[in-house]
């Protein structure tokens, strides 16, 4: 987080004046769309694509060099893919992230076991951040994801996780839940499971229409009335439970990610500048690169430029992107690049800082 905080002024410049040029700090992959799960609020298990194979990859982790702070492998179902340590791997050692995020429907529950301990193992110097995924609670949880005994599953690979936390401190578990029209009236249900459980972290995200997950047109994000009724319940326990440390900042931000989300979905209009294509961005299975998985706009194809990401990011296509962006010709929840956008908006930074340091007070004054 330290080390980013530098930066912040340079991408502020950028995104205003187009200088200078930056890669992005925050990279969200995605080696595979193929999923094990057939969710009432995703469509991508419907998708094949001719994915990236993890030679191309690692060219493609070398031309982004040591930028990105933040690394997100996504899916689909990221375990899926047999080489997903490779991939994890690859990235720490080319790139040195500070963080490697990776989330999981917990049907692969072996595998998951096996794969999360050789990455927090050969990724010592990164926080290595596994989230699961967690709609309902029992059958609602099932019904929501399309796999019967998933939840099961899910606690299974939640014992298993817990276990590898002990074992390394560098790995950190979380529960995520999507909030939608599908699970809208149990949330507090949901809420209470999760936090019983303590996870380094038990987070929510807001279904959305997705050009990525072949969501466009359906009903599935919840009316503001609803999600602030309950999303006010979720900000409201956050608070009576005070972190530290890295916890503490991740947080601190969600909290304030959480309020974003409520005044999006009134407003319609981006309530903070955007820095998706600036400071983030995703690189699709096929190689396209987008800003964001809601517009999932193409700046170009990375088979198409010998792997380099420089050229994409900079070319003219891309800057065509930004452009629009920058005219808020779009709006969204998204959370992966809401984080970012925060982070270079002194409002929230401070707010967030102020809260860092009271927790922190708070935690002396305790012990």
């Amino acid at each position: 987080m330290i080390e980013v905080l530098p930066k912040i002024p340079l991408y502020q410049s950028y995104r205003r004046f187009g200088w200078p040029r930056l890669l992005p700090m925050n990279i969200t992959i995605t080696p595979s769309p193929r999923c094990n799960s057939t969710c009432l609020t995703c469509n991508i298990w419907k998708k094949r694509e001719n994915d990236l194979t993890t030679e191309e990859w690692l060219k493609v982790f070398k031309s982004l060099g040591k930028a990105p702070f933040w690394f997100t492998i996504s899916g689909g179902e990221p375990f899926l893919n047999r080489n997903i340590d490779e991939l994890a791997i690859g990235a720490y050692e080319i790139c040195e992230p500070g963080i490697i995020n990776i989330p999981t429907n917990s049907i692969l529950v072996k595998r998951i076991a096996e794969k999360v301990e050789t990455i927090a193992k050969n990724c010592p110097k990164s926080q290595v951040i596994i989230n699961l995924s967690l709609d309902g609670v029992g059958e609602k949880h099932d019904k929501i994801r399309g796999v019967p005994g998933n939840f099961k599953k899910f606690e299974e690979n939640l014992m298993n996780m817990k276990a590898l936390s002990e074992k390394y401190e560098n790995l950190a578990i979380g529960i995520h839940t999507v909030i939608s029209n599908y699970n809208i009236d149990d949330a507090l249900e949901v809420f209470d499971y999760g936090f019983a459980n303590a996870p380094d972290a038990f987070i929510t995200e807001i279904a959305e229409e997705r050009v990525e997950l072949d969501t466009m047109g359906l009903n599935i994000t919840p009316q503001s009335e609803s999600y602030n009724r309950v999303i006010d319940n979720l900000i409201s326990r956050i608070e009576k439970r005070p972190y530290a440390g890295i916890a503490g900042i991740t947080q601190s931000f969600r909290l304030k990610y959480y309020e974003l989300v409520k005044r999006i979905l009134v407003e319609e209009t981006q309530v903070v500048p955007c820095y998706a294509g600036w400071a983030s961005a995703q690189i699709y299975a096929n190689g396209d690169v987008w800003p964001c998985a809601v517009r999932a706009d193409n700046m170009l194809n990375l088979r198409d430029v010998d792997y380099d990401f420089k050229t994409v990011w900079y070319s003219e296509e891309a800057n065509r992107i930004r452009r629009s962006i920058y005219e808020k010709e779009c709006h969204c929840p998204l959370a992966n690049a809401s984080y970012t956008n925060m982070l270079h908006n002194y409002t929230i930074l401070g707010n967030v800082m102020w809260r860092v340091a009271v927790n922190s007070v708070f935690h002396r004054t305790v012990a």
